[in-house]
């Protein structure tokens, strides 16, 4: 049986860059409009607003079922939620996940983000220390695949992150890290081979070598990792109900380094932290 390849030829990896570039802009559109009293169906229009824009389609309304631009989840959800009528209250944490694809190929990110709460000041700082700590090993994870040999070196790296973060200043509870939802290889689709797990595994995994293009995206939460779908059988929620936060980006790694597809800078500022300067694609 014909398998294809898990690795890009730098022809195909430079076709990857503007569905990327789409993706981001796109998240980037939703960004201003995040606070209380929008619902997330309006955030959902704006984003497709901003791939049509750009003469691509959302990757999204392409997947079997489901027919929105992005999955949009709030709180005790942590990916798959739908768009819709809900509006958003103060103090929310709110991820977004969001694809574009162009000429065939594909991009897919996804952010997380607080709403407002001046009068809720405690519940905001620990919504944003659960985003600020998945976030963080998620950048985690792409400097570790621009040295890896393998993708198990890579969800290694993220759950060591979100460990040695310890119990959250904050609430004092430990993170917990979702087992049954890992990153993805993408390209030709937006989910392609091989997994890449957020945490540590037996199997050290498919060899990182120029060509690969993974979707790194750590998902969080702030107490158990066990979760269950909702009736809608897309949202995922954490059955302790307590918050989840999900961030994501495309990454490539070719011959002179990685560059991240879905951050306009290729990743650079953040991943400054890490000792690790990426490469633009030639």
């Amino acid at each position: 049986m014909f398998r294809r390849s898990i690795y890009k030829t730098p022809a195909q990896l430079r076709s990857m860059i503007e569905p990327g570039l789409i993706t981001a802009a796109a998240l980037d559109a939703v960004r201003p409009l995040v606070r209380a009293g929008v619902t997330t169906g309006e955030l959902d229009a704006v984003a497709e607003r901003a791939i049509v824009a750009r003469g691509a389609e959302s990757n999204f309304q392409l997947v079997r079922g489901y027919r929105h631009t992005t999955c949009i989840s709030v709180n005790e959800q942590v990916v798959h939620g739908i768009p819709g009528d809900r509006v958003l209250e103060p103090g929310d944490i709110i991820s977004i996940d969001c694809g574009a694809q162009y000429q065939g190929w594909n991009g897919d990110s996804a952010v997380t983000f607080v709403a407002p709460d001046p009068a809720r000041t405690e519940l905001v700082a620990r919504r944003e220390e659960l985003s600020r700590v998945t976030e963080g090993s998620m950048w985690a994870g792409i400097a570790a695949m621009a040295t890896a040999r393998h993708i198990g070196d890579i969800g290694a790296a993220i759950q060591e992150y979100i460990e040695a973060q310890g119990p959250s200043e904050v609430s004092g509870e430990t993170y917990g890290i979702l087992r049954e939802y890992v990153g993805h290889g993408i390209g030709r689709k937006m989910h392609e081979a091989p997994s890449v797990f957020n945490y540590r595994t037996p199997d050290a995994g498919a060899e990182v070598r120029p060509g690969l293009v993974l979707a790194i995206e750590p998902m969080v939460t702030a107490g158990g990792e066990a979760t269950f779908v909702e009736d809608d059988d897309w949202t995922v929620s954490t059955v302790d109900g307590t918050d989840g936060s999900h961030w994501e980006h495309s990454v490539a790694r070719h011959a002179d380094g990685i560059w991240v597809l879905t951050a306009p800078d290729g990743g650079a500022a953040a991943l400054a932290a890490f000792g690790v300067t990426p490469t633009p694609l030639a």
